[in-house]
């Protein structure tokens, strides 16, 4: 997967804008950036549309800017020239994919069903779009359609919120969620932008879905750690359990035989996605050991340790 693509990816979610004023667009920008959501597909639906996104690439450089609903090369040519890395359009058309292709384009068009993937991926396309989302199916069509489809990815788009959003995202092949929900026109228009911030954290916070798992405690011997998962079992109930490293009293504590990262031991945090956390806690200045990252088979990260010490505790995130 691009570069692009895979930043597409991390964000997780892609506001779809239509603005119909461009002294507009680089505040609602910056207020997007602020919520955790440094990417936008700025649509045509509206005259403005060019002249948004040649702002928002000029002074919001850190953000990702995609140009949606296009439907004519004039429109993809614009696009270019105004800096888009990525070009949406809400149907199929073979022509324009072709044109767009041999522009050098990043091109993710909307597909609804099997025959259009298929064409897509013929053209050496990596994601589409899926569009309208909720009224094709949703996320069940496209667990559907995965067997046959495993290295295509989708962006859905269209009937997606926060209600329904982590539906998709959990399904591995869905690349991000594209979603008007925290850019609704009447916040754009009011000029809302701390509102449309608080809306974007709420969606992130969402995504991410931060919980403790476990405690991690220092021992110095196995016998000491399985003495001590078995003590909490008698007082608690709690099941011991026998890892190749500790003890589990239970789920929620477990005991290092050997002692491990951390002076008194470790903080376990589960997330939905440690890729997209390590990307937007990185955001937040949050520094991980690179040694510490596994990852799945398919390349994306599963663990990983923050750097230093939190009241004795090292803290480490983990896919749920």
């Amino acid at each position: 997967m691009d570069e692009i693509l895979q930043t597409i990816s991390r964000i997780g979610i892609v506001p779809v804008i239509a603005i119909d004023d461009a002294k507009k667009a680089v505040p609602l920008a910056k207020a997007l950036v602020a919520g955790g959501l440094p990417a936008a597909e700025v649509t045509f639906r509206t005259a403005a549309a060019e002249e948004a996104m040649r702002a928002i690439c000029a002074e919001v450089p850190e953000m990702l800017v995609g140009a949606g609903t296009v439907l004519t090369r004039d429109q993809l040519d614009r696009a270019l020239a105004a800096g888009a890395q990525f070009i949406v359009s809400p149907g199929f058309n073979p022509d324009m994919v072709r044109y767009g292709l041999s522009r050098g384009a990043r091109m993710l068009p909307g597909t609804a069903t099997g025959g259009e993937m298929e064409q897509a991926m013929a053209m050496g396309l990596e994601a589409v779009k899926f569009f309208p989302a909720e009224d094709n199916g949703g996320v069940k069509k496209l667990k559907a359609l995965a067997g046959p489809y495993r290295t295509l990815q989708w962006m859905p788009t269209g009937g997606v919120n926060t209600k329904n959003m982590m539906d998709y995202l959990l399904f591995d092949q869905v690349l991000a969620c594209g979603g008007t929900w925290m850019v609704k026109k009447d916040l754009i228009e009011g000029e809302k932008w701390d509102e449309i911030t608080a809306i974007c954290r709420d969606a992130v916070r969402t995504m991410l879905g931060f919980q403790i798992a476990h405690v991690g405690v220092n021992c110095g011997s196995e016998a000491e750690a399985r003495q001590l998962a078995a003590l909490l079992g008698t007082i608690f109930g709690f099941v011991p359990r026998q890892t190749s490293k500790s003890w589990f009293a239970g789920s929620a504590v477990e005991y290092m035989n050997n002692g491990g990262p951390g002076t008194k031991g470790h903080i376990g945090i589960a997330t939905n996605s440690v890729e997209r956390a390590l990307y937007h806690l990185g955001r937040m200045g949050v520094e991980f050991d690179p040694d510490s990252i596994t990852c799945n088979e398919k390349g994306k990260a599963k663990f990983a340790y923050l750097k230093g010490e939190f009241g004795g505790f090292a803290i480490h995130i983990v896919n749920r």
